[in-house]
């Protein structure tokens, strides 16, 4: 019997990856606007965001998210190829 694959765009995904892809997508200028929470305004690192979004679930919540669309952005603007 073969398991049904897993549609969560997060499933197998670590924080760190999130918000390191975030990071090289947005910057931490933009990323800090985006969501204002002080990890990402404030002499902002990988390290320093992990340990406040791994105690927040409300700012995880939020950096998901923005992920999440990133990823439908990213989806929308890909060139469709022609069969």
């Amino acid at each position: 019997m073969n398991p049904k694959p897993n549609k969560d765009p997060l499933h197998g995904l670590t924080l760190e990856a999130i918000v390191t892809e975030l990071v090289e997508h947005f910057g931490w200028e933009e990323l800090g606007q985006r969501i204002a929470i002080r990890c990402f305004q404030s002499d902002p690192s990988v390290a320093s965001s992990l340990k406040f979004l791994r105690k927040t679930p409300w700012a995880r919540a939020k950096v998901e998210s923005l992920y999440l669309f990133m990823l439908r952005e990213r989806a929308r603007n890909a060139p469709r190829s022609s069969p």
